[in-house]
């Protein structure tokens, strides 16, 4: 860090939150898909992404930032409410041919900023519903670019408004033009505030790159792709710096859930729809340029649900008549607080409640009898209550590989008490569902295979 850097930091450091900029920041979330915790180089990934990298060099890098769910749908609708999914009617993953989304009744991030003054646009994957109710220009952005859904989902349409542009989007080429639309957003926006929502069609499967970039890295074609996502990033921050603006703007990148088919959870246990830590946390790096610290790690809990409550109190902005279920975590980026008090975080697979983490620990309490997107075994698939709930202290033990119940029971205890507070505020399904796993607890006396499937008896 040069000497001008470390002045910079220490300033900001010593200014109350409300002298922290002299204009309302500019807000920046690139979202990736399905990118795994060790994706990136700055995680420990052998893929190189130098812009990544650098980003974390210049800004704030969580090590214990949850995605709140996950799969895709739930993990949008937290972010742009800072509620529960199961809270907004997003418990599961949206198709094609669904007639909703998220609930009309919500207030997104979008809403919030754009009555602030901000110029808003998503650019790229949506997945909060198809008909136009539900699309990003009846949810508080002024423009929207980009495939309504995920990539594997058919028609693979791409839209500009409510109007589809293309009726099967060419992959290869959407890393790029979702830059080329980001880039001309920030040069056309950059007299006032702005929210930029960038959530990347990738590294979701089927993968893609341009010629540029397909076959140039030593991981094969996810390799290609995250590197071209690498190379997107640096084309945006190229283009704050350009426009004067790497000072009125605060950089976010994260993703959705952790890595499904491919990509690497890093050392974590579990993928993509699992509740499992490679299923959940994800990477979170933070920039903003004489406001926060260069080259800070936080391992603090933060969760996709604190984004809108901080981004909102960041901006002045007023929040929603409803309940945020997320924190303000401007204490933990500036590094005036390592940790944060909170309420367990809950993870659910659709309205069941799967798992807690209360700070360093995890409960897990209930489990299905087979794994998401497998053929569902004979009498249905179900989510049974665990006749033993399974502790892990993920401070020593991240991949969850010992329980720790016997030797901590105040500790289960505790967090038990802490659900049976919290599950009477959520809406019925929530509920009915947890009833419902509660008479399917198993026999604690039953062995059980994978995913607390019974074993048969021979």
């Amino acid at each position: 860090m040069t000497r001008r850097d470390f002045l910079a930091v220490a300033t900001a450091t010593a200014l109350p939150l409300h002298a922290a900029a002299s204009r309302k920041p500019n807000i920046v979330f690139i979202l990736c898909d399905d990118l795994g915790f060790g994706d990136l180089g700055v995680y420990g990934s052998k893929i190189r992404t130098p812009n990544f990298d650098r980003l974390a060099a210049e800004g704030v890098r969580f090590t214990n930032f949850s995605s709140a769910d996950p799969v895709c749908s739930p993990s949008r609708a937290a972010l742009l409410t800072g509620r529960y999914p199961t809270r907004v009617g997003v418990p599961t993953v949206f198709m094609p041919k669904d007639e909703g989304g998220m609930n009309l009744d919500e207030t997104t991030l979008a809403d919030v900023l754009k009555a602030e003054g901000y110029k808003t646009t998503c650019i790229g994957k949506w997945h909060l519903g198809r008909p136009e109710p539900y699309l990003p220009t009846k949810r508080g952005f002024d423009d929207y670019f980009g495939i309504p859904y995920s990539n594997d989902m058919s028609p693979r349409v791409l839209m500009r408004g409510t109007e589809v542009v293309e009726q099967t989007a060419e992959l290869s080429t959407l890393t790029a033009r979702y830059t080329e639309e980001a880039c001309k957003f920030i040069e056309r926006s950059k007299g006032s505030p702005f929210f930029l929502y960038l959530p990347q069609t990738f590294p979701h499967i089927p993968l893609a790159a341009s010629a540029r970039f397909r076959g140039k890295s030593a991981a094969g074609l996810y390799g290609d792709v995250v590197e071209e996502l690498d190379w997107s990033l640096g084309e945006v921050m190229a283009a704050l710096k350009k426009h004067g603006l790497e000072q009125d703007t605060l950089v976010m990148i994260s993703s959705d859930n952790g890595p499904w088919y491919q990509g690497s959870p890093g050392k974590l246990r579990g993928r993509k729809n699992t509740t499992y830590e490679g299923g959940v946390r994800e990477p979170f790096i933070a920039r903003w340029k004489g406001h926060l610290p260069a080259g800070r790690v936080c391992d603090g809990l933060a969760s996709m649900l604190d984004i809108f409550p901080t981004v909102a109190k960041l901006c002045g902005a007023k929040l929603p008549a409803k309940p945020v279920d997320g924190i303000h975590i401007w204490p933990l980026l500036r590094g005036d607080k390592q940790v944060i008090e909170r309420d367990p975080l809950l993870y659910f697979d659709n309205w069941n409640l799967q798992c807690a983490r209360w700070m360093n620990w995890k409960l897990h309490i209930a489990r299905h009898n087979n794994a998401a997107y497998s053929p569902a075994p004979a009498g249905g698939r179900h989510s049974f209550l665990l006749a033993k709930p399974e502790l892990y202290n993920l401070a020593a033990d991240p991949d969850e590989s010992y329980d720790v119940a016997a030797e901590h029971p105040e500790i289960v205890a505790k967090i038990q008490e802490k659900i049976a507070a919290m599950l009477p505020g959520f809406p019925e399904p929530v509920r009915k569902a947890f009833a419902e796993q509660e008479s399917r607890k198993s026999d604690p006396n039953t062995p059980t295979g994978a995913y607390g499937r019974p074993v048969p008896k021979p």
